[in-house]
């Protein structure tokens, strides 16, 4: 019996001494407390024993009786076909193989080979697993080896071979995955993704996944965007564009376009942008009524010849009943534990055809007018109903500081049940040359505030692509903060020809 050293952590190879649950080196919990060294093994630390002498050999004593003869030895056939016993204990202070990751492998243990199992380690599967893993393994050794030449399963020591195309499966690829590209790219045991039948929305975060009902992806699970985050649209040679901006949790803006046809036959077209207030109640409402009562009557009345100016003050007050339809609707539940006010908006609208141009606001919506000629002075056409506004017009304060001061940005005149008195303030301009009319929400003008300013980001090819010129405003906006909703028309002057509408 040779002598073995002390007990060694199967993890880090660490010496371990008697009675040890757990390695002082790497905290592994071992299987079974640490045996004390055999007889002879020196201590850790301490120095080698030399081993005891060899004992004298005994007296030879009386013959005994004859013993049974001994048996024969088992031929080399009966080698072969004896079943295999169960293998020897194991060796509980033999080391695992790469136990440490920071040792270099040992030279008599070979590194796994991909694609065959590793052998099981006794003292991590058990002894009675090893047995009956070796069990089988014989079992299915002597089971491959009488099928082997007629089935053309591989023979052992020869190279393993890749299996070709099963018959009436031209092109089949071996190593793909069951269940052909899309269970390809997916993890094993994850169900693979299912097309989205025809006409279903798609996920604007993944691009792959359908939309439930409820809002949200069916494969990343994302909430998508409300279809009022932003909106674009194009009739008639004019455009609109309304985004949420960047710090709003809705868009509360909205606008309305309309074509329609004056006495004469020539066109018309017109651009209502609403934007709610945001310290009133369902302020999204309100700007959706508005636009959408002006639009109507404008649309109406045009036709009939009515002035544009007149048609322009005949709908700004219908917008206006309209909201204040909105604090009497009976379908709004009352909260006692939040401030209620009747919902409010601000309105500025742009009607171009007979050669006039026509422009009506209530509130701080402005319109501009950028020419084409690019040398002309631009101008803004509207005046703001706010505190800033007022300071000026009474030469109270200059407009610098009106604009420094926190309270310029609060609007004197609205949509509203709770607006002292609605003052449709409505202006007919004769332009000398073309150019477009630019009706936009404060979430615009904040980063353009001088008719100067707005020219400069205005493409110059705006009046015939307007929907791409609108968009360019509100990205202009975006990246300039977005602390607001962004709401921008452009009206070409004069009233472009019939083109088609996109959404």
């Amino acid at each position: 019996m040779g002598v073995t050293g002390p007990s060694r952590c199967p993890g880090c190879d660490e010496p371990l001494d008697a009675g040890d649950n757990f390695c002082g080196r790497c905290g592994a919990e071992l299987l079974t407390p640490a045996v004390p060294p055999a007889y002879g093994a020196p201590a850790h630390g301490a120095p080698a024993v030399p081993p005891l002498p060899a004992a004298p050999p005994a007296p030879p004593g009386p013959p005994g009786p004859p013993g049974p003869p001994p048996a024969p030895a088992p031929s080399a056939a009966a080698a072969r076909t004896a079943p295999a016993g169960p293998p020897p204990p194991p060796d509980p202070q033999a080391r695992l193989p790469y136990g440490d990751p920071g040792t270099p492998p040992m030279p008599s243990h070979a590194p796994p080979v991909p694609g065959h199992a590793p052998v099981a380690d006794p003292r991590v599967a058990g002894y009675e697993a090893v047995a009956d893993a070796a069990a089988e393994a014989a079992a299915g050794a002597g089971a491959g080896a009488g099928a082997g030449a007629e089935s053309g399963a591989p023979v052992p020591g020869a190279a393993p071979t890749v299996p070709g195309p099963a018959s009436g499966m031209p092109g089949t690829d071996p190593g793909a995955p069951a269940g052909g590209p899309a269970a390809a790219g997916a993890p094993s045991g994850t169900p693979a993704q299912s097309t989205p039948a025809q006409g279903t929305p798609l996920c604007a975060a993944c691009r792959s996944g359908a939309v439930g009902p409820d809002g949200y992806c069916a494969h990343c699970g994302h909430a998508q965007p409300r279809e009022r985050d932003h909106m674009e649209r194009e009739l008639a040679g004019i455009a609109a564009v309304s985004d949420r901006g960047h710090r709003h949790h809705r868009n509360e803006d909205f606008f309305a376009l309309r074509a329609a046809a004056l006495p004469d036959g020539t066109p018309a077209v017109v651009a209502v942008v609403c934007d709610g207030v945001s310290s009133a109640t369902r302020p999204d409402e309100a700007s959706t009524a508005a636009s959408e009562a002006a639009g109507e009557a404008l649309g109406a009345s045009l036709p009939r010849g009515t002035h544009p100016q007149q048609a322009m003050h005949e709908a700004i007050l219908a917008a206006s009943s309209a909201v204040d339809a909105l604090a009497a609707d009976p379908s709004s539940a009352h909260d006692e534990h939040r401030q209620q006010n009747a919902p409010a908006c601000t309105f500025v609208g742009a009607v171009v055809g007979g050669g006039l141009l026509t422009i009506g606001w209530v509130g701080d919506s402005r319109a501009y007018w950028i020419p084409n000629d690019r040398a002309a002075p631009p101008a803004r056409l509207t005046e703001d109903d706010s505190w800033a506004a007022q300071m000026v017009a009474n030469n109270l304060m200059s407009e610098a500081e009106a604009n420094a001061d926190e309270r310029a940005h609060a609007i004197t005149g609205w949509l509203g049940a709770d607006a002292y008195e609605v003052e449709p303030h409505t202006a007919t301009f004769k332009p000398d040359g073309p150019g477009v009319v630019v009706v936009c929400t404060d979430g615009l003008w904040n980063y353009a505030e001088s008719a100067e300013q707005m020219a400069a980001v205005l493409p110059h090819d705006a009046p015939s692509r307007p929907l791409d010129s609108a968009r360019t405003l509100v990205t202009h906006a975006l990246d300039g903060g977005g602390h607001d909703n962004v709401t921008v028309a452009l009206v070409p002057f004069p009233a472009p020809a019939g083109r088609a509408e996109s959404a």
